[in-house]
């Protein structure tokens, strides 16, 4: 057993009033951010439990897929598409439409006739 050397583990952590001032004003302040940190990466990973399940549903029971034209960061116009075959070749008909210059009419992001 004396073969280990000794490390200096937290032997001195806290034996005078001051170091308790400061553990103490420290567990008050990072706790928040520790708290946080683990409620965040336990709903990651709960969302990374349940996307793919979401995914293969939506693809197995063919939920309609919507596609959506933006403008910038702008909605511009969607439509609806079918199912996951037809929404991509309704993304690519959208897209060559869209480099011949045949913008969509707008759907999306008016206000009663006021553009934003």
């Amino acid at each position: 057993m004396d073969a280990v050397p000794d490390m200096p583990l937290l032997d001195g952590l806290g034996d005078d009033p001051i170091s308790v001032i400061i553990a103490v004003v420290a567990l008050v302040l990072l706790a928040p951010f520790v708290i946080l940190v683990l409620v965040a990466g336990a709903e990651f990973l709960l969302l990374l439990l349940v996307l793919p399940f979401a995914i293969l549903g939506r693809a197995l029971f063919g939920r309609h897929w919507t596609v959506e034209v933006r403008r910038g960061w702008r909605p511009w116009w969607e439509g609806r598409a079918g199912d996951w075959q037809a929404s991509a070749s309704r993304i690519h008909d959208v897209a060559a439409a869209i480099r011949r210059g045949e913008l969509p009419e707008r759907t999306l992001g008016l206000e009663e006739g006021v553009e934003r």
